[in-house]
């Protein structure tokens, strides 16, 4: 294609998409953002206990470790108008560097030309409900994936004497990125995991120095709080826990959730063998960031922006059956269908489609394709025979 024709299907493309959005995503006023605003400067600028915030109008408060709040310090000096464009331009940049990583393979293997590439993903992202929600409600997760990748794909791979600091920091701002310091040791490096364990162990004991206090209400008390974040039944709460708690509201089988998670664990624990073995960076960061969302307590939909990787490797490797189910998988992920069962999930149908998103992540965390990408990409770095490159690049 020319490349006035590839900007005008981007611009297309761009204005659809913000058509959709302005039809169906539904406007938080950037919430969480608003609430990280608000502890932050109640507990800078007023002097109160960063745990005892509850934004008004809401039960909500902040629910990150101390060192998470250290690193919204700025906020505490600056508007609430830029706090919003500098969370968004935050998000938007990571966005865009995290995308074009994921699909540099892929882009340089076939030929195509990059930022039209990256452009398309960006419009089809602008659409999918994890993304939107968390650029709507002013959330962190793509700050957390860009330090996890950025570990995994820069520094990990590379054999660097820094891999395992970025999933460290994650792990310490909030934890749930831990699952990732267990896929290190799982994979055999020692090093990383020592690496990951340290920083995440080192960034929590200066938030205990410089804010004790908070340290110790979050540590034996707010952590421990579940209901802090709200109710495990609501129809957001796409995990595993989340299934269980609509099936029974007022008592969720503990036995039951416990199996499904090792259930879970187990499936992880085989397909990262492939990642293993092949070398695959990229797998083991789709697999463990779905596992993650899986078995944390609470998932809210917008944590969903862990599946992502999963989406890229099912349209590189995956053959016609993957493409359709990822194409099937995207639409329903970015139709708010759950929303639909918010009210009432109760019966079949109800236990169907209130979890539809939960059934989704269970079924990439078992058909994301693996294979020996590492190989494969030498091969068309040095024009090996039969290479895309050693035949010539046809441009897309």
């Amino acid at each position: 294609m020319r490349r006035r024709t590839k900007v005008w299907l981007v611009v297309g493309l761009a204005l659809a998409a913000l058509a959709f959005d302005a039809v169906f995503a539904v406007r938080h006023g950037f919430f969480d953002l608003n609430v990280y605003y608000g502890a932050i400067n109640y507990w800078v600028n007023e002097g109160g206990e960063i745990y005892d915030f509850v934004r008004r109008n809401s039960t909500y408060g902040f629910t990150y470790p101390p060192f998470g709040a250290l690193t919204m310090l700025p906020m505490a000096f600056l508007s609430w108008p830029v706090a919003v464009v500098i969370g968004s331009l935050l998000t938007a940049a990571v966005t865009v560097w995290f995308m074009h990583t994921l699909l540099d393979p892929m882009i340089r293997e076939r030929g195509w030309t990059p930022w039209f590439v990256v452009a398309i993903s960006l419009c089809l992202l602008a659409v999918y409900e994890p993304m939107r929600e968390t650029f709507l409600f002013g959330q962190v997760n793509m700050v957390l994936v860009g330090l996890v990748a950025g570990d995994l794909l820069l520094l990990v791979r590379r054999g660097s004497r820094f891999g395992g600091i970025g999933i460290g920091l994650a792990t310490a701002i909030k934890l749930t990125p831990g699952i990732f310091i267990v896929y290190l040791l799982i994979t055999g490096r020692r090093r990383e995991t020592l690496v990951a364990s340290a920083t995440a162990f080192a960034a929590t004991m200066f938030a205990a120095v410089v804010a004790p206090d908070a340290s110790r209400e979050f540590w034996t008390s707010a952590v421990w709080d579940t209901d802090r974040v709200g109710a495990l039944s609501y129809i957001s709460n796409q995990s595993l826990q989340g299934v269980i708690a609509r099936l029974d509201p007022v008592g969720p089988s503990k036995l039951l959730w416990a199996a499904s998670v090792l259930v879970v664990l187990l499936i992880w624990g085989v397909r990262t063998r492939a990642a293993i073995k092949h070398r695959d960076e990229v797998l083991g960061l789709a697999l463990t960031g779905i596992v993650g969302v899986l078995i944390s307590p609470v998932t809210w939909v917008h944590h969903l922006v862990w599946a992502i990787p999963a989406f890229v490797l099912l349209v590189e490797r995956g053959g016609k059956a993957r493409l359709w189910f990822a194409a099937f998988a995207f639409v329903v992920l970015s139709s708010r269908l759950v929303w639909l069962y918010e009210k009432d999930f109760s019966g079949v149908v109800g236990l169907v489609f209130s979890n539809a998103y939960v059934w989704i992540m269970l079924a990439l965390l078992v058909v994301t394709p693996s294979g020996d990408r590492e190989a494969h990409l030498e091969e068309v770095e040095f024009g090996a025979p039969g290479s895309e490159q050693a035949r010539g690049p046809v441009r897309a």
